[in-house]
């Protein structure tokens, strides 16, 4: 194989801190939300342990995407790292993989805000959905002004978000118990497995802002700066938010569909429903940002490839808006929203449809790494020691493989005719 390394793309404008707030948005996303309950009601307290599992997983693997971005900076993305790697066929299919799971990955993310309201104030159904177009309008309008006033958006919101977050654990933690964390194991050790496996919808995230390396003013320096200040803030907030909903809120951590909220209840009175609300607006607003920024300068880029109707090439080269791309992104999002919320299907399908497509992004995107990354470097090892990791996640997607298996074959199919198009 022969390995050329693309020359680094200038005109971006993002600093390392609008790098790391975006990144902060699209890894923490909506999963702090629920997910310390639904993974304490698997394991107890020993849920512990599968978060920590978790971010000492994510630290190689941010560093694998970091190492990538920095070295071919590129609009692609881990599309690009699989076409340098593997060819352009690999590379279609990862584009397409990303590309259309953002979409239904949209859609439960901003129906996870939607739920929070109605918590709040009631409406019922009306609410969620109203919520969530209000939600994808939001981001949508962000995104159509240019990534940079994404990142300046981002930045603020990383602010608020994280102080947000420290508020509730540090005002709860003066109720934890210390017999909260009895028995550590009340369901076996083994329970341990199934709690991480619900939380691979926190694990994706980190190959995100691939898409927009190019983006950053010197994304061979500021990149693995924003990756490592997004994998402490990250981790740190996880732990702490986890130990606080198990410590504090004890066995009724389970049975709460908002723990934040519980959490600001436990330590001010009251209901503090609507604090659990803003924290969730302020999540699904984060993490729908940094996807649609991603997405829509991905779609570009595969215009540009040839792996998409050119028609989408504007917006690929740094500085540029990819508003043609962010429209079909919004689009998508808007009828898979449609279509959940007429079946009545709930989240989970969407959840679980864009979290198969996104590992499979990552088991390429690491295998690319593998061959890309100068051999027996920090960078390389990172991607040796993730790549079991990312294979079992995509084993635990189950049957909604079947959905990046269709996307695959319709992207190799789309090559295919558009090659018998030009013959």
């Amino acid at each position: 194989m022969t390995q050329t390394q693309s020359a680094p793309v200038t005109g971006g404008r993002l600093t390392a801190a609008q790098g790391a707030a975006l990144y902060v948005g699209a890894v923490l996303g909506t999963g702090v939300i629920a997910l310390p309950a639904l993974a304490a009601e698997a394991a107890g307290p020993a849920s512990l342990l599968a978060w920590l599992l978790l971010v000492v997983v994510s630290a190689p693997l941010a560093a694998t995407f970091a190492a990538l971005g920095s070295r071919y900076p590129d609009a692609g993305g881990v599309s690009t790292y699989a076409r340098m790697a593997f060819g352009p066929r690999a590379a279609a299919v990862v584009g397409w993989c990303f590309y259309f799971a953002v979409p239904p990955g949209a859609a439960a993310a901003a129906l996870f805000g939607g739920a929070y309201v109605e918590a709040a104030i009631g409406g019922g159904p009306v609410t969620v959905g109203a919520t969530a177009l209000l939600l994808m309008a939001a981001v949508t309008v962000t995104n159509c002004s240019g990534v940079q006033l994404a990142g300046r958006v981002q930045l603020a919101l990383a602010g608020v978000l994280v102080t947000f977050l420290l508020l509730a654990v540090l005002l709860s933690l003066p109720h934890a118990s210390a017999g909260n964390l009895r028995p550590f194991a009340p369901h076996g050790w083994t329970a341990i497995g199934p709690a991480a496996a619900l939380l691979m919808w926190s694990f994706v995230g980190w190959e995100a802002i691939t898409h927009l390396t190019g983006e950053f003013r010197r994304p061979a320096r500021d990149l693995p700066r924003a990756t490592a200040a997004a994998v402490v803030v990250v981790g740190a907030l996880y732990l702490a938010v986890a130990f606080a909903t198990v410590a504090v809120l004890g066995s009724t951590a389970a049975r709460s569909d908002a723990p934040l909220g519980e959490l600001f209840a436990v330590a001010l009175g009251g209901d503090a429903r609507w604090l659990a609300a803003g924290a969730a607006l302020l999540l699904t607003f984060g993490a729908m940002n940094a996807y649609y920024a991603g997405a829509a300068k991905l779609g570009a880029a595969l215009g540009r490839d040839g792996a998409l109707p050119g028609w989408l090439t504007r917006g690929s080269v740094a500085g540029e808006v990819p508003r043609r791309s962010l429209a079909v992104t919004a689009t998508l999002a808007l009828l898979a929203l449609a279509a959940v919320l007429a079946a009545g299907l709930g989240t989970r399908p969407l959840v679980l449809v864009a979290t198969g497509s996104f590992i499979t992004v990552y088991v390429i995107g690491v295998a690319a790494a593998l061959r890309l990354l100068p051999r027996g470097s920090g960078a390389w090892y990172a991607a040796a020691a993730t790549i079991g990791v990312v294979l079992f996640l995509l084993v635990m997607t189950g049957v909604y493989l079947l959905w990046p298996v269709a996307v695959t074959g319709a992207a190799l199919l789309y090559l295919r005719l558009r090659r018998g198009g030009r013959g």
